[in-house]
């Protein structure tokens, strides 16, 4: 547009003498809304003029400083959406793994399922012999216990019942005589 700082003055200060000459003498006689309508350019054209000297420059570097800020924000969601694209295909690929995983992890769970059942099953049958052991041991004490008081309950028949047949057949001499043999023999003892 206008450039320079010694081009704006001087083209406002042409208008402006233009301005006052026509204002001044209408020497094309002119129509009356036709001298409105110059008039109306003329006060844009100022105004254009007023805008520019103000802040004209500001706007043209604006405008291109907020193009190179879209480009830059354009070239930055290229970027993420490409990022977005790359992770996209990631998801992707480990949900396709996922079902790789499953039969994986499926695997090991039965095979350690089948560990520990054989370990649980090691266990058991162990605790059994155990237990087989220790009833075989409870058992044969009770059977000698059982035995040994058989044996004290015979011998307490068998001494009740020589008693009784010695008790018919002895005397009183002779239990006498064996009373002091069995008393000599517990002094002597």
């Amino acid at each position: 547009m206008l450039k320079g700082n010694k081009t704006v003055p001087l083209i406002l200060a042409l208008l402006l003498v233009a301005a006052g000459i026509f204002n001044i003498a209408d020497p094309m006689n002119l129509h009356p809304d036709l001298k409105n309508q110059i008039w109306r350019v003329i006060n844009f054209v100022l105004f254009l003029a007023i805008l520019y000297y103000a802040g004209g420059k500001k706007l043209f570097t604006f405008f291109p400083g907020r193009s190179k800020e879209i480009e830059t924000e354009l070239n930055d969601l290229d970027a993420r959406r490409v990022d977005a694209e790359k992770r996209l295909s990631e998801v992707e690929q480990s949900i396709a793994n996922l079902e790789d995983e499953k039969e994986r992890i499926l695997v090991q769970a039965k095979i350690q399922g089948e560990a520990l059942k054989a370990d649980i099953v090691a266990k058991a049958e162990s605790a059994a012999e155990l237990i087989k052991q220790q009833a075989k041991i409870s058992a044969e004490q009770e059977a000698k216990l059982a035995l040994e008081e058989i044996k004290a309950e015979f011998a307490e028949k068998v001494t009740e019942a020589a008693e009784a047949m010695i008790r018919k057949k002895l005397k009183a001499e002779d239990h006498k005589a064996l009373i002091n043999d069995s008393l000599t023999r517990v002094v002597l003892n």
